[in-house]
């Protein structure tokens, strides 16, 4: 009687507690489509993954997705009755009660549901209140959820330590693999970490965690998971655990990542990074990895032109390291680019053999070594080596560039260099591709040089200055005279004597020729003839903001500060024919049930300006609903379809045809001309030097797409002498064109209405004695040539030059530049 009394008194109280508690319990329907939280992703347009964002690492996994591996071993681990009990194992609760009060020693009796229901719906207070509503919802789960949902929904939610939640994001942040790729060594080491994760995790106790793997092996050969074969080869692999806070992804674009997790914070505040937010970018996944390819070996190609620093360290070779030993002595060394810290295990006269970290060994020839002449100081280096001697020797530790596992590797180092490149299509403003420097993660990596870094764009800022003449009253066959200037301007400090790059003047020169050959004297002889207002008025058809313009000369070498962005969209126009685009980088962001959020709607020069959207159902909006009982999402977006906006006209079309026909000649005889390697026509462009060599630029494009690249340093500092745009931007353009080209036809712009080609006199610029010296310019109709041709500024000639002066050309050669 006493024991039904207690019995029965106990039901009575746990059914006042589940009436008095059943309102703070998450209801079937909310447990069901319950979204925990999940990280911000971005993907590509293609939907390839650049990241994942958020204060929990989490890859939520479907039951089929799971190996078989993992799941037995979490059930070996955790609870090997699991799909035997209906949530509650009362054995193991008397069991655990027992050794506690024996023993003294901890022993938990919690079941896979329950862990479940504890991390998935609860806090971890320890209270009675809180344990009973883990059993309530331990058994809401057992009867209204398959033993496989709930074994999936514990194996996404459960702790790992280091901000990882589910086994799919332990398995990235310990082993740096999938969740398919892990091993079962790897797998049963895994298995014990909720038990207490930030001690039992592989990294704050290597030592430990072999020994719960060989419990967890145990277990699962007593459970006829495995065979004692299976077992014994698992206990032998010698498993490091390495912590990677770099989750893996399809495509490397960590500045764009971080532009997103900027803009859904803006949008949505703080709480949208863990909201299970899906971004799309309008990044192309195949043009950004040949743009961080492209960018990093240009970078390190300018590196080692200045010349070898020495090896970064040097270690002692016993001869008895293996491969984990070797990993050993470079634990401190990480990946930087598309650099790879290496040991050098061997030294031949022509040859070194080096062990690469988590590679494995490989050989460098001296295809890969000759470079390396010893960097004296900043201005000189030694002769070349005669043997890989006289660049390193065994235990050096150095950087190596190692693309392919069959290939031999090249030696390397550090750059001093920093490098952006931005590619757009030209007729949306559609971000195609973005690299913000050689490596996001690294020293100042995140410093964003795209969108963040106000550079002196030099030269390349000399079209949309020639694009206002051509627009007023100047041609492409305008006689400027090349010579040299004294300017005490009250507008400077000082008085101002600029040059040509790399000296010398060439008198009278059509304009064509000056863009073409790129002659600061012409240019600036131009903005005082045209008039600087002029051109700061026009130059904002091209989206430069008139205030941060210079209200001097300086302005026709391009001495402003601009983002490579910004210029990038200002070329833009020219490639378009000219419409003014807005660069952007998100094309649409869906919520945790796929509704569509935000969608872009650029200004599009295009006259098909309606595409279709993908819909949703009523289902996924409630879902959506339910993301967070904290958080309220957006509403989504009604079924529709995305409609744009024509882009605005902001120059003619007859200016920019004409400009694009005299960028066309930068390429093809100019101080382009090493973009003629990809073998094209429909190329136009326009390189970019700053004073000393500080900035350095190559804005190219066609029809399809706009790709602007800046070469320089961080701190300033001049890139030495020869460092020009043609040398250091123009190559990592054309690699990165070679790629967003490929599979592209030629296109070939014809001359709109407005437009005559008419033969001149290229001496004169007029058409008098045309057969002479004959030339075939564009005009526009409305600005023809006279017979003796128009000179922009009568008052000079070359009886003004002085052949005592110093820029007076000696061979009449031009330096690329």
């Amino acid at each position: 009687m006493g024991v039904t009394a207690i019995t029965l008194g106990v039901a009575y109280a746990f059914v006042c507690a589940f009436v008095y508690l059943e309102p703070t319990l998450p209801s079937v329907s909310a447990m069901k489509n319950n979204e925990f939280a999940v990280p911000l992703r971005v993907f590509t347009s293609s939907g390839e993954l650049i990241s994942q964002i958020g204060e929990q690492r989490r890859i939520p996994v479907k039951y089929e997705q799971i190996p078989d591996v993992v799941k037995n071993a979490f059930v070996a681990a955790e609870d090997d009755q699991f799909f035997e009990h209906h949530g509650f194992d009362w054995k193991g609760i008397v069991r655990a009660l027992f050794v506690n009060v024996t023993s003294g020693e901890r022993q938990g009796a919690s079941t896979i549901t329950m862990q479940a229901a504890r991390s998935a719906f609860f806090t971890q207070e320890q209270t009675i209140r809180r344990k009973l509503q883990e059993i309530f919802v331990t058994q809401r789960l057992e009867s209204e959820f398959s033993k496989q949902e709930i074994l999936a929904l514990y194996l996404n939610v459960i702790f790992f330590g280091h901000r990882s939640y589910g086994v799919a994001a332990a398995a990235e942040t310990y082993f740096g693999k999938p969740l398919d790729e892990l091993t079962l060594s790897e797998a049963a080491i895994l298995a014990r970490v909720p038990q207490w994760p930030s001690r039992f995790n592989p990294i704050s106790d290597p030592e430990g965690s072999t020994g719960r793997r060989a419990y967890v092996l145990r277990r699962m050969r007593e459970l006829q998971f495995i065979d004692a074969a299976a077992e014994q080869a698992a206990s032998n692999e010698v498993v490091r655990a390495r912590l990677s806070h770099r989750a893996l992804a399809d495509v490397e674009a960590a500045y764009v990542a971080e532009m997103v997790r900027q803009d859904i914070e803006a949008r949505f505040g703080a709480k949208g990074i863990d909201a299970g937010y899906k971004v799309y970018t309008t990044i192309d996944g195949r043009l950004q990895k040949a743009a961080n390819a492209a960018l990093r070996m240009g970078v390190v190609d300018y590196t080692r032109r200045h010349g070898w620093r020495g090896a970064i360290n040097r270690v002692e070779l016993t001869g008895n390291e293996d491969d984990n030993g070797l990993d050993a002595l470079l634990d401190e060394y990480g990946n930087i680019g598309n650099l790879k810290p290496a040991i050098v295990l061997s030294v031949a006269e022509k040859s070194v053999r080096v062990y690469i970290k988590r590679d494995g060994a490989a050989a460098i020839e001296w295809a890969g070594l000759s470079w390396a002449k010893r960097r004296v100081d900043d201005l000189a280096l030694g002769p070349e080596p005669k043997s890989a001697a006289e660049v390193v020797a065994r235990g050096d530790v150095v950087y190596v560039v190692h693309d392919k596992a069959d290939a031999p590797a090249e030696l390397a180092q550090l750059p001093e260099a920093q490098s952006a490149l931005v590619a757009i299509d030209p007729n949306n403003g559609a971000i195609l591709s973005l690299v913000g420097g050689f490596d996001y993660f690294e020293g100042q990596g995140k410093f964003n040089r795209v969108i963040q870094a106000k550079r002196q764009p030099g030269s390349g800022f000399k079209p949309f200055m020639y694009a206002a003449a051509i627009a007023g009253d100047f041609t492409a066959a305008t006689m400027i005279l090349d010579a040299p200037i004294i300017m005490d301007d009250p507008n400077l400090e000082e008085v101002w004597r600029p040059k040509n790059s790399g000296g010398g003047f060439r008198g009278p020169m059509r304009l064509r020729e000056a863009i073409v050959q790129s002659r600061n004297l012409v240019s600036i002889r131009l903005l005082q003839a045209m008039g600087i207002k002029a051109a700061i008025e026009y130059a904002q058809n091209f989206g430069f903001v008139k205030q941060q313009l210079p209200n001097n000369l300086t302005l026709a070498l391009g001495s402003m500060g601009a983002t490579p962005l910004e210029v990038a969209t200002g070329f833009a126009v020219f490639a378009n024919g000219g419409y003014r685009v807005q660069p952007f980088f998100i094309d649409r962001i869906e919520g945790p049930g796929g509704q569509i959020l935000y969608l872009a709607e650029p200004k599009t020069v295009c006259g098909e300006c309606v595409q279709p959207v993908r819909t949703f159902s009523d289902s996924e909006r409630a879902k959506d609903a339910e993301v967070s009982p904290t958080f309220t999402p957006p509403t989504p977006l009604a079924v529709g379809a995305r409609r744009t906006e024509p882009a605005e006209r902001t120059i003619s079309p007859q200016v920019a045809f004409i400009m694009n026909d005299m960028m066309k000649d930068v390429i093809t005889r100019g101080t382009g001309r090493r973009a003629l390697a990809l073998g094209r026509s429909d190329l136009r462009g326009k390189t970019g030097t700053t004073n000393l060599n500080v900035d350095t630029w190559f804005n190219g494009f066609n029809d399809s797409i706009v790709a602007s690249v800046w070469v320089g340093r961080d701190d300033n500092q001049p890139l030495g002498d020869g460092e020009e745009g043609a040398r250091t931007a123009v190559p990592i353009w054309v690699d990165y064109m070679r790629e967003a080209l490929r599979g592209v036809p030629e296109t070939r712009r014809s001359a709109p209405e407005g437009i005559v080609e008419i033969k001149i006199n290229g001496r004169t610029g007029g058409t008098r004695d045309a057969d002479i010296d004959p030339v075939f310019e564009y005009f526009r109709v409305e600005k023809l040539p006279s017979e003796e041709g128009y000179v922009g500024d009568p008052g000079l000639g070359p009886q003004d030059i002085d052949p005592n002066s110093p820029d007076t050309p000696q061979d009449g050669s031009e330096p690329i530049f």
